[in-house]
C-alpha cells in the first residue's frame, strides 16, 4: 500500500487512471505507483518507461498474470 506523509500533498482523484490494467512490457501511461493486482507488489514509475515484465521479484508462479494499476499518479502542470 502506497505511504504518505502530509495529507495536503495528495488528493483524491477518479477517471481512467485509476481503472485500466496494463500488462507487463507496456509503457506507464502515467509517472506514478502501480501495483501488481495479483500479488500487491509496488513499483514507482516514469511515464513512458516499460512495466516491469512476468518475473519481477516478489511474484509467486502460482498468483497468476502480472497486471500492473495505477495507484498514484503525478500530475503534471500544463
Amino acid at each position: 500500500m502506497a505511504i504518505y506523509k502530509a495529507g495536503t500533498n495528495v488528493v483524491v482523484g477518479t477517471g481512467n487512471a485509476f481503472e485500466s490494467e496494463h500488462s507487463p512490457g507496456t509503457e506507464a501511461p502515467y509517472a506514478g505507483i502501480y501495483a501488481c493486482v495479483s500479488c500487491g507488489d509496488e513499483i514507482g514509475i516514469a511515464k513512458g518507461h516499460v512495466l516491469p515484465a512476468q518475473n519481477h521479484a516478489q511474484h509467486a508462479p502460482g498468483l497468476g498474470a502480472i497486471r500492473w494499476k495505477c495507484l498514484v499518479y503525478a500530475q503534471q502542470k500544463s
